[in-house]
């Protein structure tokens, strides 16, 4: 017990005094994070939209891909992505193995259906509620796209959080792409696995604090955008 609260302290201190240490690793993590969501919200909200609101052949199945790569496993990513990325792979001649953009490049593809597949419910109830508005005015399924992610905004960002989310936490993929690599490419996740086992638990409570306080963050976020939601479609002011 003595040992876990002079951990806990210590903790503390490098969180308080900014350890440059612990910072370029949550800086690291921010901007691998943030950029994977960012191109995976690009993709994955037309993506959702289109396979909401097409019909064409195979629809069925898209759907059913959609929901199950959800769930798709970290490592199973991080191994196919090692595999592109390596010397002997398609996009070797990239080098982006054990590089930020290897590792941004294994949560986009984590990301992506999460946010597509939660698109594509949203975008569904939308057209279902307006849709037959919408074409009474001239509008088609095509047409109507940029509306209905107007209209879907704050539902559609609490997908991009929930990506988000999953992206922040993640693990597998990246220690297998990026290496975990000190300076470079070690994330809050990767460094609280390496920390914990290299018996250094001061910084892996530390990082440990702050990934917490991220997730809280996000779910916080979510909560919001859903409430502002829910009152916009109730029509409170």
């Amino acid at each position: 017990m003595h040992t876990l609260s002079n951990s806990f302290a210590a903790a503390l201190e490098l969180i308080l005094s900014a350890d440059p240490g612990l910072l370029e690793i949550v800086l690291l993590s921010l901007r691998v994070s943030l950029t994977a969501v960012a191109i995976a919200a690009l993709i994955g909200l037309p993506l959702g939209a289109a396979v909401a609101l097409l019909r064409f052949p195979g629809r069925g199945a898209a759907v059913v891909l959609l929901n199950a790569f959800m769930g798709l496993p970290p490592v199973v990513v991080g191994l196919v992505v090692y595999l592109l990325l390596s010397r002997s792979g398609p996009l070797g001649p990239l080098g982006w193995l054990f590089t930020p953009a290897g590792m941004i490049m294994a949560q986009t593809v984590l990301v992506l259906p999460i946010v597509a597949a939660l698109a594509r419910q949203v975008m569904e109830d939308l057209w279902a509620e307006y849709g037959e508005q919408l074409r009474s005015l001239g509008a088609g399924p095509v047409r109507a796209v940029p509306t209905l992610l107007w209209d879907g905004r704050f539902s559609l960002t609490t997908a991009v959080l929930a990506g988000f989310g999953r992206a922040a936490a993640e693990v597998g993929a990246v220690i297998i792409v990026g290496g975990n690599i000190a300076g470079y490419t070690r994330t809050v996740t990767t460094a609280i696995a390496l920390e914990t086992s290299k018996g250094d638990l001061a910084l892996a409570l530390g990082l440990g604090i702050i990934l917490l306080a991220l997730v809280a963050a996000i779910n916080a976020a979510a909560y919001l955008t859903a409430e502002a939601a829910r009152r916009r479609a109730g029509g409170a002011p």
